[in-house]
């Protein structure tokens, strides 16, 4: 069973990225902190209530997306295609609207995903990083000096969202995501374009108004709502005294 969005207990506004026609959005964290649960929430959001044309590549398939109103087609590494880079490269010529890539590993697969995006699909996909910022980063250097003008340009102009997660043990057992979520604004993409990746932490902390939160003022609204400890707050969070200051309202 594929899980939704509100049954995992996540922000309502993850459902706007599965109303884009186009752009690159990106579910990141450690290994284990539900990011595969949460895209799979987020694709099948779209095969529930969109006509799509959806492709998947996956190492290895987690989730059988059901019968709707998309077409899923799903992919398996070396079962069903030989390796990433001829199924990134054959992926555009089945015309899909949507296409999952299971996880951006190296400079090709990134190149793969901004290209696809750039083009006019909607791309999802995962990475190992802890940020937003930091993903940003990762995605840039992962390239040769000379490329990375370019690949800030395509960046700057394809990002749609990054959502950063942790998986925090809620009071009598279990376990929820605590997020951060990045949407993409004008100001974020000149900083993309400008090498001021730094500045995208102070965006977050700022625009509340715009539906993005910081980790810290997701735990902290966990504490509040009763499903987690303030310890739990201050063991998972980046900024210990981040957590301090929201819990006194300051």
């Amino acid at each position: 069973e594929i899980k939704t969005i509100e049954q995992l207990g996540l922000p309502l506004l993850l459902k706007d990225f599965a109303k884009l026609n186009q752009g690159l959005v990106l579910l990141v964290g450690p290994t284990g902190c539900g990011k595969s649960t949460t895209l799979a929430a987020l694709i099948n959001e779209i095969n529930q209530n969109q006509s799509k044309h959806i492709i998947t590549i996956e190492d290895p398939i987690e989730n059988v997306y059901p019968k709707s109103k998309s077409l899923v087609a799903q992919r398996e590494l070396y079962t069903d295609t030989l390796n990433w880079e001829n199924s990134l490269r054959s992926v555009l010529r089945e015309d899909p609207n949507v296409v999952l890539i299971g996880e951006i590993r190296d400079a090709d697969t990134m190149r793969a995903a901004l290209q696809i995006s750039e083009t006019g699909h909607l791309v999802f996909s995962t990475m190992h990083t802890n940020s937003a910022a930091e993903s940003i980063e990762r995605i840039i250097y992962s390239f040769d000096g000379s490329e990375q003008e370019q690949v800030r340009a395509m960046l700057s102009n394809v990002v749609s969202g990054i959502v950063s997660q942790r998986l925090v043990p809620v009071i009598g057992g279990g376990r929820i995501a605590a997020v951060e979520i990045m949407l993409s604004t004008p100001s974020i993409s000149n900083m993309i374009r400008d090498k001021k990746e730094f500045q995208i932490n102070n965006v977050i902390h700022t625009s509340s108004g715009l539906g993005m939160i910081t980790l810290e003022k997701s735990l902290v609204d966990l504490v509040r709502s009763g499903k987690i400890t303030i310890d739990t707050a201050h063991e998972y969070s980046r900024n210990a005294e981040e957590v301090v200051r929201l819990m006194k309202g300051v």
